[in-house]
């Protein structure tokens, strides 16, 4: 790990840069690249050394990056991929046998605002003015509650649509509507957008003057595929003990005894 970092204990999360890794410096040129402080946090709580991680849209690769430091088996697939460790594939069809991944993370196209591949059955040229880009989205949804092991977890992240002269598209009400019909909802976080174009003032003019919002948070939607013999809400807990207690160090606040010198609460 190159910086310190702690874990989100809020359903704000709200990170200093988008990457922690220096190996994820050729991620800033990806555009739509998922924050790889968003994948520590996941992998941190929902995941322990050795399980596998899949990430079925995998991008800029910040998820195996993330999975690699911490010692994860990690698996990517995308339609067009940027590097040799992921392999081509459409996250429709994942090419991995049922009941494999121990987590599974994906960082979904919302609607048309980034160029992906610009191939046709790219889910990123699909509209979500359209039923199809919902449809295919399920699909995705499908595969990934058959990869994915029973009494295991999941996340997505995704942003809502507004563009000027069109309709407000809420993409994240939506896509959670689908994600419940197949998963139980762990938690809902809000992670706080630092796109470059948010720092432009005139942004923020044009939004005054016309009477919009821009888009400042994503939403990060954490799910659980439930076990034979579960209570809904009793999660099994997959975090590794090790790693627990190292952040619950980082949490504990040094007392000062009357000789003025620190010491650690008994």
């Amino acid at each position: 790990m190159n910086k310190k970092i702690r874990l989100q204990t809020l359903t704000l999360w709200d990170f200093p840069s988008q990457h922690y890794l220096r190996e994820q410096e050729h991620a800033q040129n990806y555009k739509g690249a998922t924050p790889s402080y968003i994948i520590w946090n996941l992998l941190q709580r929902y995941t322990r050394p050795g399980d596998v991680v899949i990430d079925p849209m995998c991008g800029a690769g910040t998820t195996l990056d993330v999975a690699k430091e911490l010692n994860r088996e990690a698996l990517g697939f995308d339609l067009n991929p940027t590097r040799k460790d992921i392999k081509q594939a459409d996250a429709r069809k994942i090419p991995i046998e049922k009941a494999t991944a121990d987590f599974v993370f994906i960082d979904p196209p919302y609607s048309t605002h980034i160029t992906y591949s610009g191939k046709e059955n790219c889910i990123g040229e699909l509209e979500a003015t359209s039923g199809e880009y919902y449809t295919a989205l399920e699909q995705v949804i499908r595969e990934i509650h058959r990869i994915l092991k029973p009494r295991r977890y999941m996340a997505l992240l995704v942003s809502d649509s507004a563009k000027k002269g069109k309709p407000f598209l809420p993409i994240g009400f939506n896509l959670f509507s689908i994600l419940s019909d197949y998963f139980l909802p762990v938690d809902i976080i809000a992670v706080t957008r630092h796109n470059a174009k948010l720092l432009r003032n005139h942004w923020h003019s044009a939004a005054v003057e016309g009477n919009y919002f821009l888009r400042g948070f994503g939403y990060l939607f954490i799910m659980y595929k439930m076990g034979k013999g579960e209570t809904p809400g009793k999660w099994l807990d997959r975090r590794a003990s090790k790693e627990t207690q190292k952040q619950l160090d980082s949490f504990t606040i040094k007392k000062k005894n009357q000789a003025g010198f620190c010491n650690q609460p008994q």
